[in-house]
């Protein structure tokens, strides 16, 4: 795949949330400040096994402090690169996007991850990690990366070469 230039997708197939953990710390590696993330998916998908991956990758001394932030909105972990975690389930377009803060920090000092993305249309900056969770049965989950830009796609390429044997099916 090198010198091929960004890759548009990748797909994982999930057999348990450790698997979805080790796919999201491996992506955690990977990111740095301003790179924004979009999670969707059903309830019970992997989104939260997901993004604690996530933090250990990018902020391992916070791994441990990842909960679902449903009720709080926003989790922040702290690192080099802190990492913000919005469930925007509850937010109701762009207005409420702002409030919070959360286009204050798109792009900015931190990683954002963003669970229910589609909460908030129009507020996304065009290059981002579009990741969807998909149920396969009780066990296994369907973890779909898309690449929605230049950045995004330069993080794939990167993930699919560091991971060809270990990760990418």
């Amino acid at each position: 795949m090198q010198g091929q230039g960004p890759v548009a997708s990748i797909v994982f197939e999930s057999g348990s949330p450790e698997e979805t953990e080790t796919v999201g710390a491996a992506l955690g590696r990977l990111l740095v400040a301003g790179d924004i993330v979009a999670l969707s998916g059903e309830l019970g998908g992997g989104k939260t096994c997901f993004v604690r991956g996530v933090v250990a990758g990018a902020s391992p001394a916070a791994a441990a402090m990842v909960a679902s932030p449903t009720f709080a909105i926003l989790n922040e972990y702290p690192g080099t690169v802190p990492v913000l975690h919005y469930d925007c389930y509850r937010l109701r377009g762009a207005d409420d996007a702002q409030e919070l803060g959360l286009l204050d920090h798109l792009g900015g000092s931190c990683i954002c991850l963003l669970e229910w993305p589609e909460r908030i249309p129009g507020v996304i900056p065009d290059d981002h990690l579009a990741i969807g969770f998909q149920w396969l049965d009780e066990e296994k989950r369907r973890i779909t990366l898309r690449a929605r830009g230049e950045r995004s796609g330069q993080i794939l390429s990167i993930l699919r070469n560091d991971n060809k044997k270990s990760l990418v099916s």
